[in-house]
């Protein structure tokens, strides 16, 4: 096995358990190893620090598979990985049950670059680093001993995989194809478009924030903004909103959010308008409409993917939350959220604050917001709680 030997002083962030080595730490590489190859991590004394992929293209040169200097990389740790993984859901009694569900979320179950979510009995595999990359099979085979699953697809097909110097790939790894899956969450059946749909298909972080929505929307004029398939629309026609204007610039998005309306012929249709448009141009027209709502949701995509992205992003991040605030109505609310890694919690929480201001709006935080229990963020890694969302109301 080759060994990474890092920098002197650099060994620190390794010593409390950080899963990443960045290529700035890294002293030198003793023997060979390919991309995804498990290589010991050692400070500078030689130290050993434990086991690592190693990754030659990425500016995250090694991603910790284990702190334990000797324990084996190999199909039986990834098997005993993924089935602790999966019983950490199965002890929360808010995930029992859960037709959809992460059931891996890479680093924060000590599996990088691995995520795994389940929609029924159909699993869908997401592998972003080169370590992932090289332990497919075993992956696949550890997912259907823990779940029970009849069908894998694997959706590694994300950009982050330049990164990694692999090319995307998808397709059926275990099982054969059928029909999309429809899962029921808080009530509500969704058909998930595991093959074309955003990242595995669903946004399954939102999961709770979804259900809260629905508990404010009685009586509401509700504004969804990058509504994708209608998850936070049709839960706010669940709660009894009086009308739910969904907008989203993908027309094959709104079509799925049809599809999904359709799907539960209690919810009152007539009430659900969609708008297939650029949302920060609808707004402004809405604005200069003077129309204003009651409650607005601001679910926009990833804008600052890295830390390097985070002032580009800080200015759509303000514009868009602006242009929310303008549109609410006195005493309205404006739930917000944003899923980008570079940008933190307090810069998100400043963001808004901006945008209130530059709005005219005196406001007040209500809640602070976060990815479902089925997405935990482990202490070690705070870059794992990547969806921070406030909950805010105006004056």
């Amino acid at each position: 096995m080759a060994q990474l030997i890092l920098l002197p002083g650099k060994e620190r962030s390794a010593i409390k358990h950080h899963p990443w080595v960045f290529a700035g730490a890294v002293g030198r590489l003793e023997g060979r190893a390919r991309p995804g190859d498990t290589v010991e991590v050692l400070a500078d004394n030689l130290r050993p620090l434990g086991r690592a992929a190693y990754s030659p293209h990425s500016q995250i040169r090694a991603r910790f598979w284990t702190f334990a200097p000797d324990e084996s990389v190999d199909d039986a740790f990834l098997k005993r990985r993924i089935a602790t993984a999966v019983a950490r859901r199965e002890a929360l009694p808010e995930l029992r049950g859960q037709q959809g569900l992460r059931l891996i979320h890479a680093e924060s179950d000590g599996l990088p670059g691995i995520v795994a979510d389940r929609y029924g009995d159909t699993v869908v595999l997401q592998l972003t680093s080169a370590g992932a990359d090289k332990w497919r099979q075993a992956i696949v085979n550890a997912l259907v001993k823990a779940t029970g699953c009849t069908r894998i697809y694997e959706r590694s097909d994300s950009d982050v995989r330049g990164l990694e110097g692999l090319a995307p790939t998808t397709g059926w790894r275990h099982g054969e194809e059928g029909l999309a899956p429809v899962i029921e969450e808080n009530g509500v059946r969704f058909a998930v478009d595991i093959v074309r749909g955003h990242k595995t298909g669903f946004y399954l972080d939102q999961r709770d924030n979804r259900l809260l929505l629905s508990r404010l929307a009685a009586g509401k004029e509700v504004l969804n903004c990058f509504c994708y398939s209608g998850g936070f629309s049709l839960q706010a026609l669940v709660g009894g909103a009086a009308h739910v204007l969904s907008i989203d610039s993908s027309g094959p998005a709104l079509v799925q959010a049809h599809a999904n309306l359709a799907l539960n012929p209690d919810l009152p249709a007539d009430r659900a308008e969609w708008l297939e448009a650029d949302v920060f141009a609808a707004l402004r027209e809405f604005r200069k409409a003077g129309r204003q709502f009651d409650l607005i949701v601001l679910d926009p995509p990833k804008f600052a993917p890295s830390a390097a992205h985070a002032d580009r992003a800080a200015r759509a991040y303000k514009d868009i939350n602006m242009l929310g605030f303008r549109l609410l109505k006195p005493g309205g609310m404006l739930m917000t959220y944003s899923c980008s890694g570079g940008v933190g919690l307090e810069l998100f929480q400043k963001i808004v604050a901006g945008a209130a201001h530059d709005a005219g709006r005196e406001a007040r935080i209500v809640r602070r917001l976060a990815g479902a229990a089925d997405h935990p963020v482990a202490l070690n890694f705070p870059e794992g709680e990547y969806l921070k969302g406030l909950l805010v109301q105006v004056d």
